[in-house]
């Protein structure tokens, strides 16, 4: 039997391959398109949607207004009000002098951050949190691991590195994110002696710093480590990444206080009890000075012009952690039990007792999720074994560890 011949048009216009060739062939005004360019265009399209989509919510939230940002923060960082107020300011400046339209001879400068708090009042989490809303890479150092160039340790560069990986090899999206910098504090100089050994991870990282954070074209190696002049590199422009630092500082309200009882009046006309009440010196009231006092360099404390401090978590502060953000501790647990059909309750004494804990070991709000872990470990080892659990109870009992948490069955009929 004659095998019957294709018709010459009966081929996709796109790829060329025939009738034969795939499952179908559609006829449109101007030739046929075949059903694997059909769904390869739909899939393109679909890309291409959603890179629209994401960069719309991009600009919506980078022109988002500075009380749209911290109402955002709010839904997830608990009190320290100031410090998102100053956050969300200098963030909508900072993205505002980045897309300045119109020419004109006056320079926006950048408008870094300095954040001080202490240890677990949440500066790390606050920024991440910042990161997610404006939907902007974010890279996280931690400053005691750099050195200067040459010696064991992160070259400052490093850091670009991180926040390159983070944007997954876009140096667009690189070159308008955020790095945080910790333990700032820990560059600072202390004391007045000089030492004739070479600083390597004092001044001389402020000094290597400096530049990238004013703005620099700076040469980073793709593979990190030290430069090598045949070494593989991408420039980085780092005008318009936001350089935020962070630090406990510990030791500066000692250091001023003390200063500030030196300087007071004394003599026959000033009681003790004026001398007793005078106002202490609290974070809120730190200068550039005081910070050039505690060790850090005059010209790297100028490159952070917007100061914040975070206030310490009390108690309070905590149990409202645990319980109100959108993914607060508790709410998080409670959805992990959920899903074996449990309900989780934490009885108030409880949610106190944990707070009182983690303010007693000074491990702040970071330290909440391993004390709830260590309370219901053994709770979560058996209950995907105890069919008949509808609810487990913790009290202020289970947190001390005398008792285990209450398993309750049906009709609140105790199990263990």
């Amino acid at each position: 039997m004659a095998r019957k011949m294709e018709h010459p048009n009966e081929i996709c216009a796109m790829c060329g391959k025939s009738k034969n060739q795939v499952l179908h062939l559609m006829q449109g005004v101007y030739g046929y398109v075949c059903d694997q360019c059909i769904e390869e265009g739909h899939k393109m399209l679909s890309e291409y949607a959603e890179q629209e989509r994401k960069l719309r919510e991009y600009q919506e939230h980078i022109d988002a207004t500075p009380s749209q940002i911290k109402s955002y923060l709010d839904q997830y960082v608990i009190g320290q009000d100031d410090a998102k107020k100053a956050l969300s300011v200098a963030v909508y400046n900072h993205y505002k002098r980045m897309h300045q339209k119109k020419k004109s001879d006056i320079e926006i400068e950048k408008s870094n951050i300095l954040m001080i708090g202490n240890t677990g009042c949440g500066k790390t989490f606050l920024i991440k949190c910042l990161a997610k809303y404006l939907g902007v890479p974010l890279a996280i150092a931690d400053a005691t691991s750099l050195t200067e160039a040459g010696y064991v340790g992160d070259d400052v560069e490093n850091i670009l590195l991180k926040l390159y990986e983070k944007s997954e090899g876009n140096l667009e999206k690189t070159q308008q994110g955020i790095i945080y910098i910790d333990e700032i504090d820990k560059l600072a100089l202390r004391g007045e002696n000089t030492s004739l050994t070479r600083d390597v991870s004092g001044e001389g990282v402020q000094q290597a710093l400096l530049k990238i954070l004013e703005g620099t074209i700076a040469r980073v190696p793709f593979g990190g480590g030290r430069k090598h002049p045949n070494a593989e590199c991408v420039n980085i422009d780092t005008t318009n990444i936001l350089f935020i630092c962070g630090g406990a500082f510990d030791g500066l309200e000692n250091l001023i206080n003390q200063d500030k009882k030196v300087n007071r009046t004394i003599g026959f006309g000033v009681g003790a009890e004026n001398i007793s009440n005078e106002e202490e010196f609290t974070f809120e009231n730190v200068q550039q000075h005081d910070l050039v006092r505690y060790g850090m360099m005059p010209e790297f404390i100028g490159r952070l012009p917007v100061i914040t401090t975070l206030a310490p978590l009390t108690e309070n502060d905590m149990v409202r952690i645990l319980t109100e953000p959108k993914n607060a501790i508790v709410r998080q647990f409670q959805e992990l039990f959920a899903m074996d059909d449990v309900k989780l309750q934490f009885e108030k004494d409880a949610l106190m007792k944990i707070a009182a804990i983690a303010n007693e070991k000074r491990i702040g709000a970071r330290g909440l999720r391993s004390i709830v872990e260590n309370v219901l470990q053994k709770t979560m080892f058996e209950l995907p074994d105890i069919k008949s659990a509808k609810k487990v109870v913790v009290n202020a009992e289970c947190v001390d560890g005398d008792t285990e948490p209450v398993v309750y069955g049906a009709r609140n009929k105790k199990i263990a």
